[in-house]
């Protein structure tokens, strides 16, 4: 019964904080710095599933994913969990769930909805993916490296994301969670979906969930 009320839960404060706020933000709990595994122990478990469970990542689980993943560690200067090139500072990640789309506000610590329906389908080409509770989708924000060549814009966003995609990866270590990055995604069908501008770029996503049991 306690495990039942853990998953529903989550689901009723998502899905009401989306209808009934009007797709306000959603403010997500306190981050919790002081726990998880040790880094060594952590850095043994790191791997790729594709099999997850359709349990709900219960609210204070997400907001401690989305703090490690680029979350803010440093108040004063607004540094984050993960480095970017020049401090740019360009890669967003979107949450795709099945209550709709947001996009974390690491400064505010919050999401930010975007769309009320499920795109999850949309985020990949897998199978999987239109089942797992939670896909990240990792977009950069060219207009942020304007000034940087085709080049250096190519390279730079890729190794960004790549940094934030790891700090999940190891969070999901940590915390018990399964979790894949996919670089097989429809990009110009999920911008769409997503109402990209033009100079925002999909980099690749990631989808985190428990195990399957």
């Amino acid at each position: 019964m306690l495990h039942a009320f853990r998953i529903v839960l989550p689901i009723l404060l998502l899905s009401t904080a989306v209808v009934a706020q009007g797709l306000n933000p959603i403010e997500l709990p306190k981050p919790d710095t002081t726990g998880g595994k040790p880094l060594m122990q952590v850095l043994k478990n790191r791997h790729s599933s594709r099999e997850f469970s359709a349990d709900t990542l219960p609210m204070p689980v997400l907001s401690n994913l989305l703090w490690a993943a680029c979350g803010i560690n440093r108040t004063g200067e607004g540094k984050r969990t993960a480095p970017s090139a020049m401090n740019w500072q360009e890669i967003d990640v979107y949450v795709a769930t099945a209550h709709g789309l947001f996009l974390y506000d690491p400064i505010k610590h919050v999401l930010q909805p975007v769309l009320s329906e499920d795109i999850r389908e949309k985020t990949g080409m897998q199978p999987f993916v239109k089942d797992v509770p939670v896909n990240l989708v990792y977009v950069a924000d060219m207009a942020k490296v304007s000034k940087a060549s085709d080049a250096d814009k190519s390279f730079y966003t890729a190794a960004d994301a790549a940094f934030v995609s790891e700090n999940v990866y190891l969070y999901c270590a940590s915390a018990g969670l399964s979790t894949v990055v996919r670089g097989s995604v429809d990009r110009e069908a999920l911008a769409k979906v997503m109402k990209l501008r033009a100079d925002q770029k999909i980099i690749f996503a990631q989808s985190v969930g428990y195990p399957k049991k």
